[in-house]
């Protein structure tokens, strides 16, 4: 396939990042040329292959060979990156990856320490602020010099429901202690039942107060217990250790429920939930101190700092006024310094990132950014793209995986990935430009300008669900009906307060089903047919067939590969080197024992039935709940997807759609989605909008958080938040259907709603 030069400029080998014979995942022997210092679009459907082709092979290649710089000392501290599966690559440039992953593993991370911007308005107040109380780290809640003594830094206090921990009426011996993972001869349990401070024997209601305090509060002591020196620490103490020092989102279910029921969170009294000291708080500019400056919304925060006036430190006002603008700019001035890093979504997070870019002096490096619009309403699209060009514009060479056209219609050059996905896929079926897309007949320059349009007749509600007086965040009193058994859509720019009237306003309700973005938790072991509870009917129907125990079939269980324990990879610690995964010898990567992979089912082992994508796996299981669950995948578009293939794997998409498929089986009056466009090929709207009509024509209602005009259209009804984001939204701007919106509205959906319908 011939590649267009870039233009202005000779085409020469250095003006190109070649790509030869790169087959990660399912690329079938891809070779192209991407031109470097232009912004490229990678394109195409779902598991078509680009993020293989961009994040798994340049991106990945650009790291590791970065990392082979470094010493072998250096290198034993890194993460390992093992060599794509390509025949070469050339001319590439370091690579930044700005992808969408949560930023910061716990509440010390906050916008402003991610970005910097917390750091130089340290500076200023240790400059400028009255009284002056010291350097920098006087105001850092992250040093032992500023943070709250009470709190240390995390601006709240936890209270332990004690009677969550224990069951008085019961001894240790019978269980008293309710904790997870502290059962009767458990590890945990056998501290406190051999520690000599108790009977076990005694129930706990009749310990005496010394034995209570014991129990509950003893700090960290060195005992002797069961012949052997250890620690003992009370009940209380252990489970802070164990369980609050961690990130919520990081924990298991169980976990997370016992956490939930346990403990209740308040704000610091000592220091009002500010995170500092008195003498941080004291040391004031302009009247504020800078507890005050973290917990402005960014946009205010950028007017205040700019009426600072003060010579000896206007370079740092400079940076900083240009970190908050462009915060601003990129649609996040709804935001403060103070918001903690784990509560960004994954679009928010990315945008973060995005900022912390665009003050680089760093230029002819490659950016490579994973789907940057998703979680922005089509005003804020134009506003992400222009930040695009300006980091081209520097000379960097700018990689984009997205399905949007707003951002695919400004690309120098689109590579387009397919026809299908999977095993269907990993072709180039298209390079060149936007115009040639249009004209090139793949199934992207097909829907390059498809629309959806209005109902020509929207269903009426079967009654209301009401929300009353909603003050989460931003929202200010709202009030509003959302109608039952239709379509409805809310919308709004990012930040106008959409996630808050819903999330805050419905789940909890009786018959509410809330599908939202939150991560799957799952290890390398964990695939589709584990999660959805497929494998399950398969190691049944195999176990039937063949007159064995089910318990064979599982690679977790006693069917495993004693030589890779069932992963089908052994992994290498190399020492001073990095490590190294191969594929199992013994077992070849099939994850089973010799013995299992001789039983058949319909002539197929379990590893040749976990090979399947589940469109295959369809017409292997013809009947019963495993051509159910199949049924879901394939109706929330995963029917490419490999039934074994690790959940580490899927995208952000993949795995809310994965999710879509497993609650679609429980009975649900109510469903709530959060943008589930996310990750969507144009010609997949279409087959989601038809999902959603039929979850509605079962009897069910569905209320969709979404930006996507194309869902904006098919609704049958419509709340749009706004008119701005942050303390500028949070009003409901307008109710009502599709039409009535693009006949009479004015707000910044009303005006992007009415462009898209002109355009059908």
């Amino acid at each position: 396939m011939t590649q267009p030069a870039p233009s202005g400029r000779a085409a020469d080998s250095h003006d190109v990042i070649e790509v030869r014979g790169a087959r990660e995942n399912n690329l079938a022997d891809v070779s192209l040329d991407i031109p470097k210092r232009r912004l490229t679009v990678f394109t195409g459907v779902s598991g078509s292959g680009k993020s293989s082709l961009v994040f798994g092979t340049i991106a990945a290649e650009s790291q590791r060979l970065i990392n082979e710089t470094y010493t072998a000392f250096i290198q034993s501290f890194m993460p390992s990156l093992g060599r794509p599966d390509v025949d070469s690559l050339r001319n590439l440039s370091a690579a930044i990856v700005v992808d969408q992953e949560r930023m910061g593993a716990n509440s010390r991370s906050t916008v402003g320490t991610a970005t910097d911007a917390h750091t130089m308005l340290r500076i200023i107040f240790s400059r400028l602020g009255v009284p002056h109380v010291g350097m920098s780290t006087a105001f850092s809640f992250n040093s032992a010099e500023g943070m709250c003594p009470e709190c240390e830094g995390l601006g709240r206090a936890t209270r332990i429901d004690v009677d969550q921990l224990v069951d008085r009426d019961l001894s240790l011996n019978e269980g008293a202690i309710t904790v997870p993972n502290f059962a009767v001869d458990s590890w945990y349990w056998r501290l406190f039942a051999v520690s000599g401070l108790f009977d076990p024997d005694v129930k706990l209601r009749d310990y005496t107060p010394a034995q209570w305090e014991d129990l509950l509060h003893k700090p960290a002591t060195k005992i002797k217990a069961a012949g052997m020196n250890t620690n003992y620490e009370g009940l209380v103490v252990k489970v802070r250790r164990l369980y609050l020092s961690k990130d919520r989102e990081s924990m298991q279910a169980h976990i997370r429920a016992f956490v939930d029921r346990a403990v209740t969170f308040t704000t610091c009294e000592a220091c009002g939930g500010a995170r500092l000291g008195p003498a941080a708080l004291s040391s004031r500019i302009a009247g504020l101190n800078i507890a005050d400056c973290a917990a402005m919304q960014i946009s205010d925060l950028a007017e205040f700092v700019r009426g600072i006036e003060e010579e000896s430190v206007a370079p740092l006002l400079a940076t900083l006024s240009g970190t908050l603008d462009a915060l601003v700019e990129i649609g996040l001035g709804y935001l403060s310094l103070d918001r903690e890093s784990t509560s960004l979504s994954g679009g928010e997070a990315q945008r973060v990132k995005m900022v912390r870019h665009l003050g680089s002096s760093l230029t002819d490096v490659t950016y490579v950014f994973d789907e940057p619009t998703i979680g922005l309403h089509p005003h804020d699209i134009r506003r992400m793209n222009d930040l695009l060009l300006r980091l081209r514009d520097k000379g960097n060479t700018v990689l984009v995986v997205e399905h949007k056209p707003e951002t695919i219609e400004i690309a120098d050059h689109v590579v387009d990935l397919g026809p299908g996905a999977g095993s269907a896929g990993g072709r180039v079926c298209f390079a060149g430009d936007v115009a040639g897309l249009r004209a090139s007949g793949t199934l992207t320059g097909r829907h390059l300008g498809h629309r959806a349009r209005l109902r020509d007749e929207v269903r009426e509600p079967s009654g209301h669900l009401a929300v009353k007086g909603a003050n989460l965040h931003n929202l200010k009193d709202v009030s509003v009906e959302i109608p039952l058994g239709v379509l409805t859509v809310v919308t709004g720019v990012a930040g106008s307060g959409k996630s808050s009237l819903i999330h805050g306003s419905l789940p909890g309700r009786d018959g509410v089903l809330v599908v939202d973005q939150s991560a799957i938790r799952g290890s390398r072991r964990s695939n589709p047919a584990t999660y959805t509870g497929l494998l399950d009917a398969i190691r049944t129907a195999f176990a039937k067939a063949n007159g064995v125990k089910a318990a064979l079939f599982s690679a977790n269980s006693e069917g495993a590969c004693p030589g890779c324990k069932g992963i089908g990879l052994v992994y290498t610690d190399l020492a001073m080197m990095a490590g190294v995964a191969s594929v199992c010898e013994e077992c070849e990567g099939k994850r089973y024992t010799p013995e299992v992979l001789t039983y058949k089912l319909r002539g197929k082992d379990i590893s040749e039935v976990l090979a399947m994508p589940v469109a295959e796996a369809r017409e292997f299981f013809t009947t019963g709940q495993a051509r159910a669950v199949l049924d879901r995948l394939a109706d929330v578009g995963l029917g490419y997807l490999g039934l074994g293939q690790p959940l580490t794997t899927l995208s952000g998409g993949e795995r809310q759609r994965l999710k879509l498929a497993i609650h679609m089986a429980e009975k649900a009056a109510v469903y709530v989605l959060d943008e589930p466009t996310t990750g969507l090929h144009l010609a997949d709207v279409d087959q989601l909008l038809a999902l959603l009509d039929r979850l509605v024509d079962d009897g069910n209602t569905v209320i969709v958080i979404e930006h996507h005009q194309a869902v904006m259209a098919h609704a049958d009804w419509l709340i749009d938040l706004g008119p701005g984001a942050g303390h500028d939204g949070g009003e409901v701007v307008f109710t009502g259907t599709p039409a009535e919106l693009v006949a009479r509205g004015d707000s910044l959906t009303a005006r992007h709603l009415r462009d898209y319908v002109a355009a059908t």
